[in-house]
């Protein structure tokens, strides 16, 4: 019942929008507010059946259930701003924009990135490692729904879950020969079919893909101490990345998102696509106005060079209601 409502709602979606162009819907953004700018872009151009691919975070209905890590000491000076590339340059992994790809697999590569920050900000810049994607999107099977795998969507706080008690090896990006498991899945320049319904999720492997990899896909796991959600706190989320790094948020995304070009995003348009994760790396504040600096993984090409801004301390879209990170195994 839930697949066919959501169906519906981007079936309703792709009506709405295909009577209007982008053009029309470009503009009727920025007339409405003036903090940040709409544009075409790669991913605007592919259709609504691709953009709707891009959002695989299942976010929970009741996130009032799950438990939250309340041990969070809050720091006394939080500086007006804030940039986690700039704090940590020797981990390299900061400064990095994935591409996903054709897969709703957002939940997973913004898991990876943060817990490969982590790492190095962990160990004192000695170990800078790309945690593996691929890996943890194909092989954990409790961050879907029964009946689904890794590109059909998964939950973040069980990715967490995945990298404390199973482990992940490492793996770069598409292409990159890096790693254990770099990432599968090319960057789409494709429109998808509106009669293509199946994501194509890789195999789990318990093996290096990598064949030149002179690590044994056993000794390459890196794991999690601890997996925790941050609860519904500006402060306690800025706190949480003064000390450890970047943290995964998962957030609402409307129709208006896909078309971010630069600037603060909040919310214009009422039509819902679906979830969507990312990586939050800092903060700061332009005309008065507080926001969060965040990592997409819909490429470079996308907004801010791979990056957006989003409203800081007002929750926008729930941006700061479902927020995931975990400490690490040394």
């Amino acid at each position: 019942m839930e697949k066919l409502v959501v169906t519906f709602a981007v079936a309703f979606i792709a009506v709405v929008v295909a009577t209007e162009s982008d053009d029309s819907i470009i503009e009727n953004i920025n007339r409405a507010q003036n903090m940040w700018k709409a544009g075409k872009n790669e991913i605007t151009d592919k259709g609504i059946e691709y953009m709707k691919r891009l959002l695989g975070t299942k976010i929970p209905e009741n996130l009032d259930i799950l438990p939250r890590r309340a041990d969070i000491e809050i720091e006394e000076n939080i500086p007006t701003s804030f940039d986690a590339r700039t704090q940590w340059p020797h981990c390299t992994s900061i400064g990095s924009i994935k591409n996903q790809g054709h897969c709703g697999s957002c939940w997973a590569v913004a898991a990876a990135s943060a817990a490969s920050d982590r790492v190095c900000i962990s160990s004192g810049f000695k170990v800078v490692v790309n945690i593996s994607a691929e890996n943890l999107l194909a092989c954990c099977s409790d961050c879907t729904d029964p009946g689904e795998r890794g590109c059909d969507g998964g939950y973040p706080e069980k990715a967490w879950n995945y990298f404390k008690k199973i482990g992940i090896v490492t793996g770069g990006d598409y292409d990159s020969a890096e790693g254990c498991q770099p990432y599968e899945i090319a960057p789409s320049d494709e429109e998808v079919s509106e009669n293509e319904e199946n994501y194509y999720t890789p195999p789990c492997q318990k093996k290096c893909t990598n064949k030149k990899y002179p690590v044994s896909f056993r000794k390459d796991k890196h794991y999690g101490r601890t997996s925790y959600l941050l609860k519904q706190s500006e402060t306690t989320i800025q706190s949480d990345i003064l000390k450890y790094g970047p943290v995964e948020a998962a957030f609402t995304v409307y129709y208006d998102f896909y078309y971010y070009t630069s600037g603060i995003y909040k919310q214009t348009s009422t039509f819902k696509v679906g979830g969507h994760a990312v990586r939050v790396i800092g903060w700061g504040v332009e005309n008065g106005v507080k926001y969060w600096t965040v990592a997409n993984s819909w490429g470079k090409s996308w907004g801010e060079n791979g990056t957006f801004r989003i409203r800081r301390g007002t929750n926008e879209c729930g941006f700061e209601e479902y927020v995931t990170a975990g400490l690490i195994k040394k």
